[in-house]
């Protein structure tokens, strides 16, 4: 009190020496206290009991609020609401499938090491959907199973897209057990912590190469399974495990087998943006734009004595919009402890010939074409029997023309010559 300034007298009659006698309490005629003279005592103990309890309920709602205990949305379950994890989320197929997931309506948790992908394309999907408990990134990556294991305790997810893999045949030949254990090894921990966490919706992504080189065409889900590279080996092995797992638990689970994506979201707003120092294994539309733009001076056809039409390897070129409508619908349609198996393809095969010359369409310019020997790993022709996913799964592909889909993924790599780094207006 001194630092107040104040003086206090001290002494027997000073205030601080005086006492109060207590107030006895009155009896009345029946031998008990008085309720007149026990008014005031107990209006004091029912306003701190009031005190009391109105705390307790302030921190009980306290708590329960995101900002006291550091929850958020992603950590509750939401009525109406399906919160799914996209593993790989920042990659070409898996940024293309967290934008659908979150025009839909969908929570959005995008898991990635960005080995492969890119943050830009998750700052893209942030800047469209900036609404709080809508899209958040993670950075992880999938052989930490103890940081995949927390992400899961701390999140309240519902479904599992897995999309993380790294998927160049002919990188795979090159370091096959790099390939098993970021494919086959990773695709283990998810399913562990699926199980842990008790999420119980996987949606697959897997490949076409888990067939190897079928002896007939069209590929059917009952083709058998040959695969003849380490990738289409790791990803068969991925399968074979998700299955056996699924035999004894009630998970739903869609495994969806796709062929070459293509293309880019037609509005403009996600594309394709290799690394450069994986541009020898990238994509055959990949190495058409470095053409055309002039970072390399041509296109490589790495084969043209198979057996067929053209000599040029035959494929089945899927817009990669159309590939995420796919897992969207397997995701709507994913049956309690059954496992479907589904070619995601157009039905139709293109040879390396005929895409480049789409892609010299697309782009207005008359690329330098080189003919190399093949490529080790390689298989002469692949196209899908998609008859399955139409007849289950109420699914068509709506994008057929190469030229087109190829159309859509040159305009966005003319606005964004650098990757998401930069773009140009």
């Amino acid at each position: 009190m001194g630092s107040l300034g104040l003086a206090l007298p001290v002494g027997p009659t000073s205030p601080v020496f005086r006492r109060r006698s207590p107030r006895p309490y009155r009896m009345n005629n029946f031998g008990g206290v008085d309720w007149a003279s026990m008014q005031p005592r107990l209006f004091f103990v029912s306003k701190v009991l009031l005190v009391v309890l109105l705390t307790a309920i302030c921190m009980r709602a306290l708590r329960q609020s995101p900002s006291f205990t550091g929850l958020s949305k992603f950590a509750t379950h939401e009525r109406g609401v399906t919160h799914v994890l996209v593993t790989g989320g920042a990659g070409f197929i898996g940024s293309h499938a967290a934008l659908r997931l979150l025009e839909d309506g969908h929570r959005v948790t995008i898991v990635d090491n960005l080995s492969r992908g890119n943050m830009g394309a998750v700052e893209q999907l942030q800047a469209l959907f900036p609404e709080p408990g809508r899209l958040q990134f993670i950075y992880c990556d999938l052989g930490d199973s103890k940081r995949v294991n927390e992400i899961f305790k701390e999140n309240a997810i519902d479904a599992v897209m897995h999309f993380a893999a790294i998927a160049y045949v002919s990188e795979s030949m090159v370091d096959p057990l790099r390939y098993y254990h970021n494919i086959t090894f990773n695709t283990l921990t998810v399913l562990e912590a699926m199980k842990t966490y008790g999420v119980k919706k996987l949606i697959y992504s897997s490949t076409c190469a888990t067939y190897g080189e079928p002896e007939m065409m069209p590929i059917t889900e009952t083709t058998p399974q040959v695969p003849i590279n380490p990738y289409g080996k790791a990803k068969k092995m991925s399968e074979d495990l998700i299955q056996d797992f699924a035999k004894n638990s009630d998970f739903s689970v869609m495994i969806l087998r796709y062929f070459n994506v293509i293309g880019s979201d037609p509005k403009g707003r996600l594309g394709e943006a290799p690394r450069p120092e994986l541009r020898k294994h990238a994509r055959i539309s990949g190495a058409c734009f470095d053409a055309a733009m002039g970072i390399i001076p041509g296109i490589q056809v790495r084969g043209s004595d198979y057996n067929t039409t053209d000599g040029t390897c035959i494929r089945d070129y899927i817009h990669v919009t159309d590939l995420v409508d796919a897992h969207v619908k397997a995701l709507e349609k994913a049956k309690r402890a059954e496992v479907s198996v589904y070619n995601v393809g157009t039905g139709k095969g293109s040879s390396v010939k005929e895409f480049v010359e789409a892609c010299k369409f697309a782009t207005g310019v008359n690329v330098t074409v080189t003919i190399l020997d093949r490529r080790p790993g390689d298989y002469a022709e692949v196209y899908s029997d998609p008859s399955k996913i139409r007849r289950e799964l109420n699914w068509v592909a709506q994008h057929l023309d190469l030229e087109s889909s190829l159309s859509d993924a040159w305009r966005w790599r003319k606005q964004h010559p650098n990757g998401y780094s930069v773009a140009m207006i």
